[in-house]
């Protein structure tokens, strides 16, 4: 998904390995990511992508606006606030449980996506997983 800011600029969807950079985007108050090799087009992350920064994300904090550190290298893609329309919804959620929004982290960062979510329509419906195995109870 991208962010209802962006919808205003080329985009297309991330693919694992994608190599992306947190950016400004031209035309636009918001900041998203790109491709690497194209920062004029946004690159979408679907809810559950999991992505790997070289270095701890840095982000401007909401309330004093001085720049932070993120907990760790790695983060899961999600949604906040869906409830608000006219908000940023795109969001980093890290391992101990903190969330960053991708409109807030500083342009020029570099990251990784290193896993897409399952598709829910080339996903093995539940009955089909569930043949063949034995739930163990421990």
């Amino acid at each position: 998904m991208c962010d209802y800011s962006l919808e205003n600029v080329a985009s297309r969807p991330a693919t694992v390995a994608d190599r992306l950079v947190s950016t400004n985007f031209t035309g636009t108050f918001t900041r998203g990511f790109a491709g690497a090799d194209d920062l004029g087009t946004a690159v979408c992350l679907r809810p559950g992508t999991e992505i790997a920064f070289e270095q701890a994300p840095r982000f401007e904090d909401p309330m004093s606006h001085s720049e932070q550190a993120a907990s760790g290298t790695t983060a899961r893609f999600r949604q906040v606030n869906l409830q608000a329309p006219c908000t940023h919804h795109d969001a980093l959620e890290f391992a101990d449980g903190s969330i960053v929004l991708v409109a807030r982290l500083v342009p020029g960062q570099r990251a990784t996506v290193l896993q897409l979510p399952v598709d829910p329509e080339h996903a093995e419906p539940a009955e089909t997983a569930k043949q063949g195995s034995e739930t163990v109870n421990v």
